[in-house]
């Protein structure tokens, strides 16, 4: 079945490949980036792979943006706009971690809201929440995002069993990507660098920090999107998805071991 899907910064990475899967098998993607420029090159890439996009600027952060999307009858909402922010607890700018949350957050909860005024109203819609695994388990330096990553997990289980009491056909589900090689992940772990002075607690072990992070993500990273745009494709198609979609498979078991272990 044919259905209008929105996805939030589709203009690289995960979001811009889940954007192309799908509407190559059909479907009325709307496909948004954070920035008119982003939205003018994704269109023109598209454009030149015969892939047909609806593609428009949606900041999600802007009221005035997210108002944006009331006109269509969506059926499937992708929330896979997101920013990254590293360093330790201990010492990271507040206004750093807010800003994660803003954005990874409260943002996305404004923007489901606004989508799910019209699918109650009719009755039926999806509502997919790209988390990450990075929301399952405590990893050092990346708190800030992990944290923004475990409040949207819990919120979209939270949801889903209010969706499900409406009984308003409204189905929600969790997209929780693993470590891919996008970019996204050093961009994340280099941020902390940008701000880490001679006075950070951790300046002495800074270089060796940024060796470990090289070879660990070296070592993690799957090389493509496919399985987790696979995941994607299969939640925005499921008749009634479930609660969590977890790709690379291996790097979900993984996290489910280290916490059965206590890790």
């Amino acid at each position: 079945m044919r259905k209008t899907i929105l996805i939030t910064g589709a203009g690289t990475g995960i979001g811009k490949d889940s954007a192309f899967a799908l509407a190559q098998r059909g479907h009325h993607v709307l496909a948004t980036t954070q920035t008119q420029a982003q939205a003018d090159a994704l269109q023109l890439l598209a454009g030149a792979q015969g892939i047909p996009l609806e593609v428009f600027k949606l900041d999600i952060t802007s009221d005035i943006d997210r108002q944006r999307i009331v006109p269509f009858a969506i059926d499937v909402l992708i929330n896979n706009a997101g920013v990254g922010e590293s360093g330790s607890l201990a010492e990271v700018d507040m206004q750093r971690v807010r800003h994660i949350f803003e954005v990874n957050l409260f943002s996305t909860l404004a923007l489901t809201q606004v989508a799910l005024r019209g699918m109650i109203a009719r009755e039926k819609g999806t509502v997919l929440l790209v988390s990450s695994i990075a929301g399952r388990i405590p990893m050092p330096f990346l708190m800030p995002y992990s944290m923004s990553k475990f409040a949207l997990s819990a919120a979209g289980a939270g949801l889903r069993a209010e969706m499900d009491q409406l009984k308003k056909n409204i189905h929600i589900a969790l997209i929780e990507p693993g470590a891919i090689h996008t970019g996204f992940n050093q961009s994340m772990s280099d941020s902390k660098y940008a701000w880490m002075g001679p006075s950070s607690y951790f300046a002495h072990q800074a270089e060796k920090m940024k060796r470990q992070e090289k070879a660990t993500f070296k070592f993690l990273e799957a090389r493509s999107t496919a399985s987790i745009v696979k995941q994607i494709v299969k939640a925005a198609e499921a008749e009634r998805p479930k609660l969590r979609y977890v790709a690379p498979w291996v790097q979900g078991w993984g996290v489910r071991l280290a916490r059965i272990l206590g890790v």
